[in-house]
């Protein structure tokens, strides 16, 4: 099949490269020259497992091409993806602008029938509004106007896309259904469904799936701080509800906040969507009010152990991406954590394995990058984990130790067991469960008194 996809950032490069890996003829389009410039170069301007293989492959087969011109790229085309942003606006609503403008030059460019769908994340009524803005200068029996959001994870897109849990598609044309479901079909050949429905119920199926994943995050970062205050151990307890089938294992890990591009945008624009119809949607507001506090959750623990001036201090943060497996720094915990040291008086030392470039176009040199995950801890007064990369999760303990002036590690996504930092003797906080060798806190406060060392065993 003939396909365009107008938009090449996460959703677009990942939808437009495995679409071309299943033998779609597909072309990529994007009005940045340097980015379109890169990608005909076989360079991806994303790190996303797997892409970087498939982008070469599909390349190399001319299955996959990339232009700068939108009326070129669409001339062949029977279905066209939007996958533009729709960046939050001042009320927390999706902004259209792109995805209108580019809907009002396709009216004066397609000549054939042709599929347009919505890959962007969109609000409940978008597929009218494009249909009515394409509609003013092209007759209505040219194109038809389809909702297909995408449920893809940052850090494993690729195998999201490529066998999905499921397809959703939203159109109420016999003749758009029937390519819609030749185009997913092979990848659906294990028996995952695709499921037809009206467009509305589509573009709500978007937001409620996003809106759900984030109240069950923000619930376990509310029990986990119970848990803090009442003694008991989240990690138990997540095991214990996890394990009802009612509620499942996943999305239950506490940490320091959810971010990234979809989560936050999603979830205030499904806010938006129920003050715009009069609904005081109460769950999902505070929703948005937990995430906001959870991602002080790390900086209020280390100015309880450090004081609320940190002039003279240096934290070494182990992660910057809002998760692993990507370079997306977009509503990053990690960011709300270098603020408030910056503010404090702090110095910061940063590592991450992608996203060091993301946030050194943000920072400059008001943060340290380090070279590696050694090298960020060397002379700091204490290692915060922000993001959990694998590399992070079996480190050489005594290596740290002995680089850092004080043994303090706070931990925002519980990757050690307290057991082993027990061993180790080191002064550690988590998310939700007892601080290990808090008999420390006393000569950690006062920078006066030279640390003693309960380095357990390290010696």
């Amino acid at each position: 099949m003939q396909l365009a996809i107008i938009g090449t950032g996460y959703v677009g490069l990942v939808t437009g490269t495995c679409f071309a890996e299943t033998g779609n003829n597909v072309m990529c389009i994007d009005i940045n020259e340097d980015k379109i410039r890169q990608l005909k170069d076989g360079k991806s301007p994303i790190y996303e497992p797997g892409l970087d293989i498939l982008l070469e492959r599909n390349i190399k087969e001319k299955r996959l091409q990339f232009t700068t011109s939108l009326e070129s790229g669409i001339s062949e085309a029977q279905v066209i993806f939007l996958a533009l942003p729709t960046p939050p606006g001042k009320d927390g609503s999706a902004d259209l602008q792109f995805v209108l403008d580019v809907a009002a030059q396709l009216s004066t460019i397609i000549t054939k029938y042709t599929v347009i769908v919505n890959k962007s994340t969109v609000p409940v009524g978008t597929a009218e509004k494009v249909t009515a803005v394409i509609a003013q200068k092209l007759d209505r029996s040219l194109f038809d106007v389809v909702s297909n959001p995408e449920f893809l994870r940052e850090g494993v897109a690729v195998e999201d896309f490529l066998k999905p849990d499921r397809v959703v598609i939203g159109t109420s044309s016999d003749k758009a259904k029937k390519l819609m479901d030749e185009l997913y079909q092979p990848f659906v050949r294990q028996g995952n469904p695709i499921f037809f429905m009206d467009e509305r119920s589509s573009e709500m199926t978007k937001y409620a799936a996003n809106a759900y994943l984030a109240m069950r995050i923000s619930f376990m970062n509310e029990m986990a701080n119970l848990c803090e205050k009442a003694g008991a151990n989240v990690d138990n307890v997540r095991v214990g509800m996890g394990s009802d089938s009612r509620i499942g294992k996943r999305f239950l890990f506490p940490g320091v906040g959810y971010g990234g591009s979809c989560f936050p945008k999603d979830v205030q624009a499904l806010a938006q969507t129920a003050r715009e119809m009069d609904y005081d949607f109460r769950i999902v507001n505070t929703v948005m009010q937990v995430n906001e506090r959870q991602k002080t959750r790390l900086g209020k623990k280390i100015k309880e152990l450090f004081g609320s001036d940190l002039s003279g201090k240096t934290f070494a943060l182990w992660g910057l991406a809002f998760k692993p497996e990507t370079d997306d720094i977009r509503e990053a915990p990690a960011l709300y954590l270098i603020d408030e040291l910056l503010e404090s008086g702090a110095r910061v030392r940063a590592f991450d394995p992608e996203a060091m470039d993301n946030v050194k176009r943000i920072y400059g040199d008001k943060v340290q990058f380090a070279v590696d995950q050694y090298d960020a801890i060397s002379g700091t007064d204490a290692l915060v984990i922000v993001t959990e990369w694998s590399e992070f999760r079996n480190p050489d303990f005594k290596r740290i130790n002995e680089a850092l002036k004080n043994p303090v590690i706070f931990d925002g996504r519980n990757v050690y067991s307290l057991e082993k930092m027990e061993d180790l003797g080191f002064y550690y906080e988590s998310i939700g469960r007892k601080v290990v060798h808090e008999q420390l806190r006393a000569t950690i406060q006062v920078p006066e008194v030279t640390m003693i060392r309960e380095r357990g065993s390290l010696d």
